[in-house]
């Protein structure tokens, strides 16, 4: 589960002395609610407004590469535009040419599908919480790696799911021990191949191929959530599982239906602005409209206006310009922290060594809690994500998540000189 913050990190206010808060709401509240815990990482994102706390707990992109400039003239051409299609309601599954942009892009990558098997949705996060509604009983259990994105951990732990997690290494999920957690009968498996949140790690493509294959010889799909497969700084880019297993399937060719043994997931909050909400699922067109059906409930459709404004920025050929942009930016402040680790962190530390996205991976030796140090490290003005809130069944004490994408190299090399030392006095003592 995740844990409860340090003392002194909790979200919610204190009340006054003496006045009693309790409202006759909260005995009402639904049992699935009581199991819910606070995300520590939107909880961090409130401590370190401060300026002078570096911090590497966020997965933020750089707010010096937010395309603000072609945002602007977006939305400046559809208020001058004559349509009312960007300010009315529009259908669930999402502004069309949008799709269609997303069904060209994703056909680069082997991802052959129509617009009819994909749906826009509010982030990739609602994408998550439609399939947690769509698919989890109270008791199910769905097999993830770990560590996993703890965005995932909340969404199905909402619905009551439980966990059967695998090990990791550097080469991604291990196979090992996959077969006996697939005989137990997971509901799905979630997976994040291309430089993992949180581990930066990737699947190497004898994983993604031998995953694919046992997942379809128990019968148990897939989600693959992929917000970062853009983002390589280094190696060459390696076939999606949803790819993998299409030609299994024999619809890799886009000849037949889509149908596989995987739901893809992905988003444009790392490539374009995470501000916009737009995130989006592909899948077989039966479950595309049930998960329709879903979000008809939660919101009845992403917000049109935010569609229009990426379709007018992303189709002509920006996007493609601005991730060429932020692969060279990120791939210089991965260099930059790698290098700063080697330099700063105590002996007996040991990280990941991320080929793109946006995080990595380091971990202290037995008896470091990570969640303790937390509180050292806010005292010398820099934050990170204890390990611990990626683990659903427990663990992970001794480990930590560090963004690299939001501070410059300059900040990168002073914060993790300020946490070098909040490390080395941790071993010390």
């Amino acid at each position: 589960m995740v844990p409860i913050l340090a003392p002194g990190l909790a979200g919610s206010a204190s009340a006054a002395p003496g006045v009693n808060v309790t409202t006759p709401w909260e005995a009402r509240f639904a049992q699935r609610t009581h199991g819910m815990t606070s995300s520590i990482i939107r909880e961090l994102l409130k401590l370190t407004e401060a300026p002078d706390l570096i911090s590497f707990a966020g997965g933020l992109p750089a707010s010096e590469f937010l395309p603000r400039t072609e945002i602007g003239a977006a939305v400046e051409r559809i208020v001058a535009s004559s349509s009312e299609g960007a300010f009315q309601y529009g259908v669930t599954e999402g502004y069309r040419p949008l799709r269609e942009l997303f069904v060209r892009h994703m056909a680069r990558y082997g991802i052959r599908v129509g617009p009819e098997n994909v749906l826009v949705t509010s982030g990739s996060q609602q994408a998550l919480d439609l399939i947690a509604r769509l698919f989890i009983n109270p008791g199910d259990r769905i097999l993830t790696e770990e560590p996993t994105y703890v965005g995932a951990i909340q969404a199905f732990g909402a619905q009551q799911g439980g966990f059967l997690p695998v090990p990791t290494d550097d080469d991604g999920l291990r196979i090992e021990p996959l077969e006996e957690k697939l005989r137990a009968g997971p509901k799905f498996l979630y997976i994040l191949p291309n430089f993992q949140n949180p581990g930066g790690t990737t699947l190497s493509l004898p994983r993604r191929r031998r995953l694919v294959e046992l997942a379809n010889h128990y019968g148990t799909p897939i989600v693959e959530d992929d917000p970062y497969g853009q983002l390589r700084y280094e190696g060459d880019h390696l076939a999606p599982l949803v790819t993998l297993d299409a030609e299994i399937h024999g619809c890799a060719s886009g000849e037949r239906a889509f149908t596989g043994n995987v739901i893809y997931l992905s988003t444009l909050s790392k490539t374009l602005a995470p501000g916009l909400r737009i995130g989006w699922v592909v899948a077989p067109e039966s479950v595309v409209r049930k998960l329709a059906q879903i979000k008809q409930a939660a919101d009845l459709h992403t917000s049109t206006f935010c569609q229009h404004v990426a379709y007018e920025v992303a189709r002509e050929g920006f996007l493609d310009r601005h991730v060429k942009r932020l692969r060279a930016a990120y791939g210089v402040r991965r260099d930059a922290m790698l290098e700063a680790l080697a330099r700063h962190f105590p002996p007996g530390l040991r990280w990941t060594r991320p080929k793109g996205g946006l995080f990595l991976w380091a971990t202290a030796p037995k008896g470091i809690d990570t969640g303790e140090l937390l509180k050292d490290a806010l005292a010398e003005k820099v934050a990170f994500v204890p390990g611990a809130a990626f683990f659903p069944e427990g663990g992970g004490h001794e480990s930590m998540r560090l963004n690299f994408s939001h501070a410059t190299p300059e900040v990168i090399e002073e914060g993790v000189r300020r946490l070098g030392r909040v490390l080395s006095r941790a071993l010390e003592g």
